[in-house]
């Protein structure tokens, strides 16, 4: 019952007092949680969208201020620095460039705080399970990844048999999981899966697995560490089966440059920052300030601390206000735009791209 009362005291606290403290501060804190303190591309991403606002006058004389924390150490800190960014930061709202596991944390808090969550990174559904009206996604899910990817396999190629490679990592098996109920609930196949599981080192056995079995087309669901290891053996043992992969290939938030040099050309999902010309410019002032080219994780970091910035610019200081103006927002970001579904989820159906020798070139998904 004390901790009841003590939990309903710091709600009314954080609303009350937090938006009284924000409306008298002549800075604007917005949070970023990151996944460690090296987690360069993603800072950096934010922080540049935070110094183009100001560049243009900030928000009535105020100044935005970008408070970056990480959670890496024992499980459940990210719940801990959330706490840390809404009580003592007094953010106006969260973004965070989290895996899911971490994103689920960040949302928990949020959720009981009344303080909105911009993810940027992860795309577990479940998180938007919750139906959280202060929670949003500007990365497409794992369903919306899976319906760019299988209308390519399935509609476009005509593949039958299709191989899913991932780990035994949390994003990576809900990832798979997602296909694999999509393409089964639609009828258009019955993908086979195959895990690698470091503690067995069986990357070999899958490899094989695959050439005895009558696979037309492979698709990864891991980081790019595991994807060059996969394709480097790929090709060792003389495979030619098409490629395709999820925007977790693109992940490198540690990266100060970009390695996506795979020995086979790969058709991923596209954050489409090449292609644009809102996105190359981007692409050039970031090469200019950081001096290194940016990945998707810095795309998504810039938008998602963008469209928490034009949210404020339309409703004011007020969290609550905050969270009405993020609900109903049509932000045309470098990642194209951004508005969301009635779960909080980036509504916008992702392209697909093709990596050839580590860069990206368009292509477009038949609707």
């Amino acid at each position: 019952m004390i901790v009841t009362r003590l939990f309903i005291f710091l709600f009314f606290f954080s609303g009350v007092a937090g938006n009284a403290f924000i409306a008298r501060s002549q800075t604007l804190n917005i949070g970023l949680l990151i996944p460690d303190r090296h987690s360069t591309a993603a800072r950096h991403g934010a922080a540049l969208a935070i110094r183009e606002a100001n560049e243009r006058g900030g928000y009535h004389g105020k100044t935005f201020h970008l408070v970056v924390k990480s959670v890496e150490g024992m499980w459940g800190v990210g719940s801990k620095q959330s706490v840390s960014l809404i009580f003592d930061d007094k953010v106006l709202a969260i973004t965070g460039s989290l895996d899911g596991r971490n994103a689920h944390l960040a949302e928990q808090v949020t959720t009981k705080t009344k303080v909105a969550f911009v993810s940027a990174w992860a795309t577990d559904m479940t998180l938007s399970y919750a139906f959280v009206p202060w929670y949003f996604r500007c990365i497409p899910d794992d369903k919306h990844q899976a319906l760019a990817l299988m209308r390519e396999l399935y509609k476009n190629r005509r593949f039958s048999n299709v191989a899913l490679i991932g780990t035994d990592a949390y994003d990576s098996g809900e990832a798979i999981n997602t296909f694999i109920k999509l393409a089964e609930s639609r009828g258009v196949g019955k993908p086979r899966k195959f895990i690698y599981k470091p503690s067995d080192n069986n990357l070999k056995k899958i490899i094989q697995s695959i050439k005895n079995a009558d696979i037309e087309a492979v698709v990864l669901f891991t980081e790019p560490a595991f994807a060059a290891a996969f394709t480097s053996l790929y090709r060792q043992n003389n495979m030619s089966l098409p490629l395709y992969g999820t925007l977790a290939l693109l992940d490198d938030p540690k990266a100060h440059r970009l390695e996506w040099k795979y020995p086979e050309p790969v058709v991923t999902v596209s954050s489409n920052q090449w292609f644009t010309k809102k996105g190359i410019g981007f692409q050039e002032k970031f090469l200019k300030v950081y001096g290194y080219q940016p990945g998707p994780v810095a795309a998504y970091a810039y938008d998602a601390a963008n469209t928490i910035i034009e949210a404020v610019k339309k409703a004011g200081t007020d969290r609550d206000k905050i969270i009405e103006a993020l609900s109903a927002i049509h932000h045309q970001g470098v990642t194209g735009e951004i508005y969301f579904d009635e779960k909080g989820n980036r509504a916008e159906m992702p392209d697909l791209m093709i990596l050839k020798d580590g860069v990206p070139c368009p292509m477009k998904v038949s609707q």
